[in-house]
């Protein structure tokens, strides 16, 4: 696949990092939604959840407008508020922080597992306190969370699990699916995710709570509007919760349904890019490659080399313009939480108070990891990092 031993040669376009895998068929289930009587949360919306369910093996499952909504909704539902707190991982999207703070909880963080960069059952049960209410486990980059370990801090103290799986479409944890373990999961379909609806989420859980959560997504209202405008519905509905508004429409369903029947293949796509990745890197001593445990099975939502700088001349962030410079495109995941200006100053958070989260981040770089990239494009990645590596070696 790469010859690192000949002249590297720069691609002629750049290559971008993670665009949506969209065919024909999608377009096509979105265009007949377009042309029925029902392109918001109908008939459609209720399908994707149904599929969803079969295919995670949930009890239940609910369609949102994101992620974000998703594990916004799990904490109001749950009656988290006001004086409660939540354990969750410094190595996440700023959403895992944001929404406990939207319900006027706490954001506590507890260190991660240097290997795999999830959340430290240890460091989660080092920071329960009496006002503890859930933990909030990070799938990061598609690797699950140790969960076993989790789950029975959350019995024997009582607390709520909630999942952000927005990286863990479709991974295992001990031969179970991710979406089937805590008390609520959550799911993001955003453009850059192993299946996308541009925007959306998908929230999983029993079904108890999965209806209250459904109270909650929409207005608060008892009625969802197909319901009150389809042939047997009624005009009359009662606000029963101080709710939002985190519907998925019918046209991101029609996309989901598409992208769902897709996703082994995708899946395959992406491993096939990862075993190319994971034999080119494995053997450069500049370089750390993402583990996978034997207990798990990876979504491969990312693909996050770690430089090992004392072997390098140059910063991650040169290492990333350099890949820019031989038209690679690559990301960072994640600016740590305790790092942004709102967390630092709310919080009194210094960059060493989450040692292994802090260290880790500096040295993160991830590479293109979708299922268009080609066989020549995996290899233009390889052999440009193989150039940048090279160069400034020490």
């Amino acid at each position: 696949m790469f010859s690192p031993s000949q002249p590297f040669q720069k691609r002629d376009a750049f290559l971008p990092f993670s665009p949506p895998t969209i065919s024909e068929a999608e377009i096509a289930a979105v265009v007949e939604t377009l042309r029925s009587d029902w392109i918001t949360t109908g008939p459609q919306t209720r399908q994707f959840e149904q599929a969803f369910t079969e295919y995670i093996g949930a009890q239940a499952a609910l369609a949102l407008n994101s992620c974000t909504g998703a594990l916004h909704i799990a904490l109001a539902a749950l009656g988290i508020g006001a004086g409660d707190e939540v354990i969750t991982t410094p190595i996440t999207f700023v959403c895992s922080a944001n929404v406990i703070e939207h319900v006027g909880a706490t954001p506590i963080l507890a260190d991660v597992d240097p290997e795999t960069l999830t959340i430290d059952p240890q460091q989660v049960a080092a920071k329960i306190t009496p006002r503890t209410k859930a933990i909030m486990p990070v799938h990061f980059a598609g690797h699950p969370a140790e969960m076993r370990p989790l789950l029975d801090l959350a019995t024997q103290h009582q607390l709520a699990v909630i999942e952000d799986a927005a990286h863990a479409l479709p991974a295992k944890y001990e031969g179970q699916l991710i979406g089937t373990l805590g008390d609520f999961t959550a799911f993001s379909f955003y453009a850059t995710k192993n299946l996308t609806t541009a925007e959306g989420g998908m929230l999983t859980g029993a079904p108890e709570r999965i209806a209250e959560a459904r109270l909650w997504s929409l207005h608060g209202m008892n009625r969802d509007a197909w319901k009150r405008y389809s042939s047997e519905g009624s005009w009359y509905y009662e606000v029963v919760l101080p709710g939002f508004k985190y519907n998925m429409t019918d046209i991101q369903a029609a996309l989901g349904m598409v992208q769902l029947a897709r996703l082994t293949d995708f899946q395959a796509r992406r491993r096939e890019i990862v075993a190319h990745y994971q034999a080119a890197f494995g053997s450069l001593d500049a370089l750390q490659v993402p583990a996978e445990r034997t207990n798990i099975d990876h979504a491969w939502h990312l693909y996050t080399l770690r430089l090992n700088l004392d072997q390098l001349r140059i910063t991650r962030a040169q290492f990333i313009e350099e890949l820019k410079a031989r038209n690679i495109a690559t990301s960072v995941h994640f600016i740590p939480i305790h790092l942004h200006p709102y967390y630092r100053d709310r919080y009194g958070w210094q960059p060493e108070d989450f040692p292994t989260a802090y260290a880790e981040y500096q040295r993160l770089v991830s590479l293109p990891l979708h299922p268009r990239l080609s066989d020549s494009d995996v290899a233009d990645v390889i052999n440009a990092v193989y150039d940048v590596v090279a160069a400034f070696r020490r």
